[in-house]
């Protein structure tokens, strides 16, 4: 398979330095609003039309977007290791377009603009089971597909409890846009940028309320490095561990939980468990990590592969970290730097 990456370029070095919350919001607001609007106006099929030159600029002016998305394309399948220059870049601007529709659901979603009942459900019978007895959890997500489709889902459908760990400032812009749309659309939302001993007591007593914590796991922590090399699509990348021993300290299940578009514009909610309840031993607590991180993994690939284009990491998912060289896990908790409850 050609790597995108070249490991002699120093503006790649330099990309591979470059932490994904750093990494600016390119107006995003502002066109946001402009395409919310055409839609409005016109409807899909027309804000679909403008997006291909948008997508086409935006993959010509973002290296590190458009090398990231070529990477990740190769590596699922979606383009063929042999694939050439034009197919490559026509499959990234696919994706890029991909992740604008989604960011016009998140502004439909709360605005009664998509009917979240036509989503197709395929849900674990044991969540269902935990839910109908008052059994919380930590449900472990993706930058993969559209977590404000899935949460209207919970919400309005099965009337679930959601509080939603977040780390918004690097999109502020565009989370005020969301809130412009619907002021409740930052409702259970969590921002933290760790987690401390207060924050982990505060979501016990949740989830022994039976609701759910939910928590992305597939990016590194903006303020620790307590990170896991785990095997995804055929090579290491750094995960963060801080899902897994949140749910460890809370001594509950874990669940997989995404939510991505089908080519038939039907969104389709995917929920399995992957752990019956998260213990670390302090003997075997390494190994613990790595086992259920590899489930999570075994999840997020299988979904990648259905639905390529509903993956959103525009960053080198796979670089090693700065100053970092396949570091072993950390098994100190991680301190708090950052947290701001929306709602209680």
């Amino acid at each position: 398979m050609s790597a995108p990456l070249s490991a002699g370029d120093s503006r790649e070095e330099a990309e591979r330095s470059s932490h994904w919350a750093s990494l600016q919001e390119a107006g995003m607001s502002t066109g946001l609003w402009f395409l919310y609007f055409w839609h409005k106006l016109f409807g899909r099929r027309v804000y679909r039309a403008l997006l291909v030159p948008v997508c086409w600029y935006f993959a010509l002016t973002r290296p590190v977007a458009r090398r990231a998305s070529m990477q990740f394309l190769q590596r699922v399948g979606a383009v063929a290791p042999n694939a050439g220059g034009f197919a490559r870049w026509s499959a990234t601007v696919r994706h890029i377009r991909s992740f604008a529709d989604a960011l016009l659901d998140k502004a439909l979603v709360w605005t009664n603009g998509i009917d979240i009942r036509a989503a197709r459900v395929e849900v674990d019978p044991r969540f269902d089971a935990a839910v109908d007895r008052g059994e919380g959890g930590v449900l472990v997500v993706a930058h993969f597909g559209n977590l404000e489709v899935l949460r209207a889902i919970g919400e309005r459908l099965r009337k679930i409890q959601l509080h939603i760990l977040v780390h918004t400032r690097h999109a502020q812009r565009f989370n005020n846009v969301l809130k412009r749309l619907n002021p409740e659309s930052g409702e259970h939302l969590l921002q933290v940028t760790d987690l401390d001993a207060a924050t982990a007591a505060y979501l016990a007593d949740a989830v022994s309320r039976g609701h759910f914590v939910v928590i992305a796991a597939d990016r590194v922590p903006v303020a620790s490095g307590h990170v896991l090399d785990v095997p995804f699509l055929g090579e290491a990348a750094p995960l963060p561990i801080g899902p897994w021993v949140l749910a460890g300290v809370l001594k509950c299940p874990a669940y997989w939980l995404a939510c991505f578009k089908e080519p038939d514009d039907r969104y389709t909610l995917v929920c399995e468990r992957i752990v019956e309840r998260m213990e670390l031993p302090r003997a075997r607590r390494n190994e613990a990590l790595r086992s259920v991180m590899g489930r999570y993994v075994h999840e997020l690939e299988r979904n990648c592969r259905r639905a390529p284009l509903a993956w959103f990491n525009f960053y080198p998912f796979w670089a090693p970290l700065p100053g970092r060289a396949s570091a072993p896990v950390r098994t100190r908790p991680p301190t708090v730097t950052s947290v701001k409850p929306t709602h209680e």
